[in-house]
């Protein structure tokens, strides 16, 4: 028996989501200029809000437990510090279900790629910590504060995604610099897309998060149609919300 776990027009969304971003940006939408705003550049992800929704939905979850356009509604305690907003949140009867994060870099990949690393890895951290202390018990249960015991031990799924711009500076090889200590081999004269491509398996790898996907696609669009690939399946767009979608059917049959 074969379950079918993603829309059937799956592909067509994440096409239209890629479309969605680079036509965005050319009409010069993008929610903050310069480089920061190339990198973080929010509204332009917008076509993959789209597709949280038609895969949550798909998978049996109501439209009233998807949050993905208020952002005191994406907004979530932290540990290290008060709160964080997510660009995806799913709390189906008091459970949270799954959390997002949609990031994208065009351009000045090698003064980012740090900063996104870092964001990643310590956006992660914040939330399983809060969640070891109960921050994501239901209202009527224990007071945050308090290291969870009898709530659910079943964590939200934590998923994220960048959109990393294909050219021949993302995807050629650069030093690694490190005067005391080599490098992991794996960095030695890799190229800024394969760096992503590790840093997604190392997260997923070290349970930081379920899922985790690179995107490359080139700026400008071949015969009029925007492209977009995967280094792997492991860090692949179908893969991050298959596993979305996975753990969202069992949440709503149990």
């Amino acid at each position: 028996m074969t379950i079918q776990l993603l829309p059937l027009d799956f592909d067509g969304q994440v096409a239209e989501a890629v479309r969605v971003f680079w036509s965005s940006r050319a009409s010069g939408s993008e929610t903050q200029s310069g480089t920061r705003g190339n990198v973080i550049a929010g509204k332009n992800l917008d076509g993959f809000l789209h597709v949280v929704r038609a895969v949550a939905t798909h998978c049996g979850i109501p439209a009233s437990a998807i949050f993905t356009n208020d952002r005191r509604d994406l907004t979530l305690p932290g540990y290290y510090r008060p709160t964080k907003s997510w660009d995806a949140v799913i709390i189906h009867q008091q459970r949270l279900l799954a959390v997002l994060e949609f990031k994208s870099q065009v351009g000045s990949f090698g003064n980012n790629f740090n900063n996104r690393a870092e964001e990643v890895i310590g956006n992660a951290s914040d939330l399983w910590v809060a969640a070891q202390h109960g921050a994501y018990l239901p209202a009527n249960h224990t007071a945050p504060g308090k290291l969870r015991g009898a709530g659910d031990p079943r964590p939200p799924f934590l998923g994220y995604l960048m959109l990393l711009e294909e050219s021949p500076i993302s995807t050629h090889p650069v030093t690694a610099l490190s005067p005391h200590y080599k490098v992991f081999p794996e960095f030695e004269a890799s190229s800024y897309a394969e760096r992503y491509k590790i840093l997604c398996e190392r997260v997923m790898e070290q349970n930081l998060y379920k899922a985790a996907a690179l995107m490359l696609s080139p700026q400008a669009p071949c015969e009029g149609q925007w492209s977009y690939r995967s280094l792997s399946e492991a860090t692949s767009v179908r893969n991050l919300f298959a596993q979305l979608a996975g753990q969202l059917v069992a949440a709503v049959q149990t």
